[in-house]
C-alpha cells in the first residue's frame, strides 16, 4: 500500500514475474473494490469525484506491497500504518479543497474500516495459497550457486528459507580443492567450472547464480561462453553483498552502471515525501502545544537560575556540526570537549528537569529543529559531539547514521535503546537499530516509529 511513496529498491529480483503481477495488483485493486462495495451499500452514483477519488485511490496504493517473507504481526502492522498514512494524504488533500464533503461521511467511514480489514486478510490468504500452488503444480525451480563462499551459502540458504521463491539450489560448483571450500550444509558440490555447462544441459537447471569474486575476471568470461550454450538464467552475485549495505541498489551515472553499497534512502521523491511530513506535523505540533510550551518555559525558569532553552551542539546530516534545542533539565550545562551523560539520580538534574526528561517534554523545542531543516521528526538520535568523537573510534559503522538528518526520536529508541549508553554494547545496540532504519525506512515506518514513541512515553523507564 502506498507503493508509489514507500516502494523499497530490491537487488535481487529476477524478471517480472506472475507473483510480482499480483503482488503490485493486489493492494490496489482491493482499495478500490471495497471502496466501490461501501458505494454501491450506501447508494453513491458514479459522480466525477467519486471517480476521481477511485483513480486517486489507485494510483496511491499502487503498486502493492507484499511481502510474504515477513512475520504475520508485521505485515497487519504494516497494513495497518500504511492505511492509515494513506487516509491521513487523501484526508487532508479533500479537506483542502472540499472534496471531502461530497461524499456521504457513513460511506466514508466504512471504507476506512474495511479496507485495512480485507487488505490483512488478503495478505494472510496469499501467504497460505502461494505455497498451496506451488505443490499442486509440484515443478520446484532449480538453482546453482558457482562459489562455495561465504556469499553463495547465504544465498543458498536464502533460497532454503524462503518456500515463496520456489526455488532449490540443486549443487555448488567451484574450482577451488576441498581445503579450501566452505562446509555445503548439505548441498554437493559437484565440479569444476568447466563441467558447469554440461550439468545445467542434462538436468535441466533454470537458473545460475554466479557467487565468485570480482578479482577472476577470465575465468567467469570463460564460463559465461560456456553457458551460452544453455538455456539458463544468469545472475551475478557480486561478494560485495557480504557487507552491511545501506540502501544498496543497482543504479548508473551518465549510461556507466554502477552499484549503491551506502547511500541516504532520501532521494528523490523520498527526500521531498520525508521533508512535506516534517514540516507539516512540526508546525501542527508546536501549534497545538504552544501553551504547553509557554507553561514548561515558566517552569524551567522557575526551577534553577540559567536559560530556558539550552542549545547543545550535535552532529547532524553529513556530520556536520547544528545546534539542537532542549528545554534545560539540569544546573549545568556542559558543551565542551567532554560531556557526562545524565544518569540515574544525577545530582546536575533539577525536580522540575526531572519531570520534563521522563516524560520527553524538554524535546519538545526540536520541532524548531525540523522546521530550520536541521533534524526529522524521526531518525537516528543526535549525540553531543564528544561522544560521537569517542564512539566512532569504538563501534563500526557509527557515523553511517549521519547520512540522514537526526531525529527526535528513533527505530533505536522505541525498541528500548534510549537514555544512558554507559557501555559500548549498548552503543552498539542502538546503532544497529539506527542502521537498520536506514536499511528498510519508509513513510509508514515513520508513522509507526511516531506512534510508539507516543505510547511508550508514559511508561518510559530509560529516561532520566
Amino acid at each position: 500500500m502506498l507503493g508509489a511513496i514507500n516502494q523499497q529498491n530490491n537487488f535481487l529480483r529476477p524478471g517480472i514475474s506472475l507473483f510480482g503481477v499480483v503482488a503490485a495488483l493486489l493492494d490496489p485493486i482491493l482499495v478500490v473494490t471495497v471502496l466501490m462495495a461501501c458505494a454501491w451499500l450506501y447508494g453513491q452514483a458514479m459522480t466525477p469525484p467519486f471517480v476521481i477519488l477511485v483513480v486517486l485511490s489507485f494510483a496511491l496504493s499502487f503498486p502493492g506491497d507484499l511481502k510474504l517473507h515477513e512475520q504475520v504481526r508485521r505485515v497487519l502492522r504494516r497494513v495497518v500504518v500504511d492505511w492509515l498514512l494513506f487516509v491521513g494524504i487523501l484526508g487532508t488533500f479533500g479537506y483542502a479543497s472540499g472534496y471531502l464533503f461530497s461524499f456521504p461521511q457513513r460511506l466514508l467511514l466504512a471504507w476506512a474500516i474495511a479496507t485495512p480489514i480485507t487488505v490483512g486478510a488478503a495478505h494472510l490468504f496469499v501467504r497460505y495459497l502461494v505455497p498451496q500452488v506451488f505443490a499442486l503444480h509440484n515443478k520446484q525451480q532449480k538453482a546453482v550457486v558457482v562459489g562455495v563462499n561465504e556469499i553463495g551459502l547465504k544465498l543458498a540458504q536464502q533460497f532454503k528459507n524462503t518456500p515463496y521463491l520456489n526455488t532449490r539450489v540443486v549443487a555448488f560448483f567451484d574450482d577451488r580443492g576441498d581445503e579450501r571450500l566452505y562446509e555445503s550444509r548439505g548441498v554437493p558440490v559437484l565440479g569444476k567450472l568447466a563441467e558447469l555447462a554440461e550439468f545445467v544441459k542434462l538436468n535441466q537447471v533454470n537458473s545460475i547464480y554466479l557467487a565468485l569474486p570480482m578479482a577472476p575476471q577470465p575465468r567467469i568470461l570463460s564460463l559465461l561462453d560456456d553457458l551460452k550454450d544453455t538455456t539458463a538464467s544468469i545472475y551475478f552475485v557480486p561478494d560485495i553483498f557480504i557487507t552491511d549495505l545501506i540502501q544498496g541498489r543497482v543504479d548508473e551515472v551518465a549510461g556507466v552502471p554502477v552499484v549503491a553499497v551506502c547511500d541516504t534512502p532520501f532521494t528523490g521523491l523520498n527526500g521531498v515525501a520525508k521533508r512535506l511530513m516534517d514540516i507539516v506535523l512540526s508546525a501542527l505540533i508546536l501549534l497545538m502545544l504552544s501553551p504547553v510550551l509557554l507553561a514548561l518555559s515558566i517552569g524551567v525558569k522557575m526551577s534553577s537560575p540559567g536559560p530556558v532553552v539550552f542549545k547543545q551542539r550535535r552532529y547532524g546530516l553529513d556530520g556536520k556540526e547544528i545546534l539542537v534545542y532542549k528545554f534545560r533539565s539540569m544546573t549545568a550545562t556542559d558543551n565542551g570537549a567532554v560531556v557526562k551523560q545524565a544518569t540515574k539520580n544525577d545530582q546536575r538534574i533539577t525536580p522540575f528537569g526531572a519531570f520534563i526528561r521522563r516524560t520527553s517534554l524538554d524535546e519538545l523545542p526540536q520541532f524548531v529543529n525540523v522546521l530550520q531543516g536541521r533534524m526529522s521528526i524521526v531518525g537516528p538520535r543526535p549525540h553531543a559531539v564528544a561522544h560521537n568523537e569517542t564512539y566512532r573510534k569504538l563501534v563500526k559503522g557509527y557515523m553511517v547514521r549521519h547520512k540522514v538528518k537526526p531525529g527526535i526520536t528513533g527505530w533505536a529508541q522505541v525498541n528500548g535503546y534510549r537514555g544512558e549508553t554507559e557501555t559500548v554494547d549498548k552503543m552498539e545496540k542502538r546503532i544497529e537499530c539506527d542502521l537498520e532504519y536506514l536499511r528498510t525506512w519508509s513513510l509508514s515506518m515513520d508513522l509507526w516509529i511516531i506512534i510508539k514513541t507516543a505510547l511508550l512515553v508514559i511508561k518510559d523507564r530509560n529516561a532520566y
